[in-house]
Formats: C-alpha cells, sequence, structure tokens
C-alpha cells in the first residue's frame, strides 16, 4: 500500500529541531500540511504569562533551560539566513527553519494556536491527510480532531512510557537517577501522553547528559523509531493496536523543590555546551 500522506504538527526548538527538520525533507512527498505551534499563543497567556507561571513554580533557577531550549532557536530563527550563508549551511535541511524548509519544499504550512480550532479544521479538509504525526507537540488533540484524519494519529515521546508523562520527561528521567531514558512511539488519545504504545527503546546515554541534551538525543533516536512505525502503518493500512499501559502520574514542570534536589545531585538542565548548540541551529548541520 502506499504511505499515509501526513498531517505533522510540531513545536520546533533546540530537542526536536534537526530531528524534525530531517524528517519534513524526508518524508516531504507524503507530507500533506505543517503545523507550527505558536508558543506564545494566546491561550497560554503570551511570552510574559508564561514566564509568570514558570517564575512561581519553579523559580528563577529554570530559566536557562527556557531560553536554552525555547527562547533562543526562536529569537534567532530570522537570522537563519545570514548564519546559513556565513557557515555554508544554506540548503542543508537539518540547518534550516521548519517553515523556511516548508517553502522550500513546497509544502503548505500554518501557524496553530489552536489545534482544535477552525483554521486547523480547515487545513485537514482542505490537504485530507490520512494520519497525524506528532513530533514534539505541546497541544492535545481533542477526539473531533483525531477524527479528520482517516487513521488517527501518532506521537513521539521522549520517555519511556508510560513513565514520564509530560512536558518535560528527560527532568524527571535524570531526576531519577537518568537510568530510565528512552523513546516511544505511541497512538495519539484525547489524554496526554495516554495511547496505546507502537514501539519503544531505551537508549543509554553518557553519564554527563543534561537535560536538555538527552531530549536532542532522544529525538534524534525516536525519528528512527518513528521511521520503522510508518512502514508498519504503510505495509497495514492502519495503525497497529500496540501495547496499553497504565497510566502512571502526570509529571509536569518541575517546581523549586525538584529542582533544588537536582542541583544538590550535580544533575544539570542545561550547560554551556547546550547553549553553543542553540546559538548554532543554523549554522551546523
Amino acid at each position: 500500500m502506499p504511505p499515509p500522506r501526513i498531517a505533522l504538527f510540531a513545536l520546533e526548538a533546540l530537542p526536536n529541531a534537526r530531528a524534525v527538520r530531517r524528517f519534513v525533507a524526508d518524508h516531504a512527498e507524503t507530507i500533506a500540511f505543517v503545523g507550527l505551534s505558536n508558543a506564545e499563543r494566546p491561550a497560554t497567556g503570551g511570552l510574559i504569562g508564561q514566564v509568570r507561571r514558570h517564575l512561581a513554580r519553579s523559580g528563577a533557577g529554570f530559566l536557562p533551560y527556557l531560553g536554552v531550549n525555547f527562547g533562543l532557536p526562536d529569537l534567532l530563527r530570522p537570522l537563519a539566513p545570514v548564519a546559513q550563508r556565513l557557515s555554508g549551511s544554506a540548503g542543508t535541511p537539518e540547518a534550516t527553519p521548519l517553515a523556511a524548509l516548508c517553502r522550500q519544499l513546497d509544502l503548505p504550512a500554518l501557524r496553530v494556536d489552536d489545534v482544535n480550532g477552525e483554521a486547523v479544521a480547515r487545513a485537514f479538509a482542505a490537504h485530507a491527510p490520512d494520519l497525524i504525526v506528532a513530533f514534539h507537540f505541546d497541544q492535545i488533540f481533542s477526539e473531533a480532531t483525531l477524527g479528520r484524519a482517516r487513521l488517527g494519529g501518532i506521537n513521539l515521546h521522549p520517555s519511556l512510557l508510560p513513565l514520564h508523562r509530560g512536558p518535560v520527561p528527560t527532568i524527571h528521567a535524570l531526576a531519577d537517577g537518568g537510568a530510565a531514558f528512552g523513546v516511544t512511539i505511541h497512538r495519539l488519545a484525547a489524554a496526554i501522553d495516554a495511547g496505546a504504545i507502537l514501539a519503544q527503546e531505551a537508549v543509554a546515554l553518557p553519564a554527563d547528559t543534561t537535560a536538555t541534551r538527552a531530549a536532542v538525543r532522544l529525538h534524534e533516536h525516536g525519528r528512527i523509531l518513528l521511521d520503522r512505525v510508518l512502514g508498519e502503518i504503510a505495509a497495514e493500512g492502519a495503525i497497529p493496536p500496540g501495547r496499553t499501559a497504565p497510566v502512571l502520574p502526570y509529571r509536569g514542570f518541575p517546581d523549586r523543590a525538584l529542582l533544588a534536589r537536582m542541583r544538590r545531585e550535580g544533575r544539570l538542565l542545561t550547560d554551556a555546551r547546550d547553549l553553543r548548540d542553540a546559538l548554532t541551529l543554523s549554522r551546523r548541520a
């Protein structure tokens, strides 16, 4: 059977940037459209509202992690063409921001404020994808939205589900000792990281791995696992039933106490090497 036509949804940031860009380049012929999450959307309180919530819950010690993973990549994205010319990386998918890459590949792309809103519904109606693929996406699909794709949807999650459900799984994996790093491809459901598990692999990471670097490595590994699952879906004409697992407690953004314990134990959210990676996303393939 032909491969399914994909509606890809992503929040482009340091953890997934290179991996998701390569995925788009490799699958351009089967991508129906790309939905790019607006991290500063009004429903989340915008940038100021989000920063206030993070400060209240996690304290100022969480800001370097947010800056390296999200703030700097977003701030530097408009400068990517200049950085590419200076470094000779122009035309390299991994060094090209997703919106620009979609234009180069003639792929429809839209900015997503509400994945369950009218603009996304119109995109589904116009492009008729068979399958939703979420690749580091920060919004929850409703049953109605999942039903807009004939086959439903799948998600790449950088943890060994059902462990570490939530938005920052590598922080919690590191806080729990770092022995449970891995990546899961699972069926999308109208609940956070709760669908049937389709594929899963543990990944051994170096002892000096930060939560940021772990997320980058796991998304890169997950892209390979995702390709395997897409091959199975194409062969069977459906998402495999997968393996159900107990839904363990949700692990949200860290609070001050967790971050203080991690600091005492020498477990780092981010470091200078991660900062360098964030500054060079458009200059290094």
